[in-house]
């Protein structure tokens, strides 16, 4: 569970793969089932990219506010 958490579009990726390569090798299913599919598949694709956006989000939080200071004040010692 904790791989899924934090690699989604990695698994995301792969299963949009795996779904072009079955639709892609039997031709056969029925095109209701393969439209279904890729409904399923850009719904999963917007849920991911939410995933991914908190993750984003929360990386930019914590102490790095406290290391742009701190590199600012080391800039403007070697400036003086």
């Amino acid at each position: 569970m904790t791989f899924i958490k934090t690699h989604p579009a990695r698994l995301y990726a792969v299963a949009v793969a795996a779904l072009a390569l079955v639709a892609h090798y039997f031709p056969e299913l029925p095109s209701a089932l393969v439209l279904a599919l890729v409904a399923a598949v850009l719904g999963t694709g917007e849920a991911v990219q939410r995933a991914e956006d908190a993750k984003t989000a929360t990386a930019g939080e914590g102490d790095q506010g406290d290391t742009i200071d701190e590199h600012q004040d080391h800039a403007e010692d070697a400036a003086e």
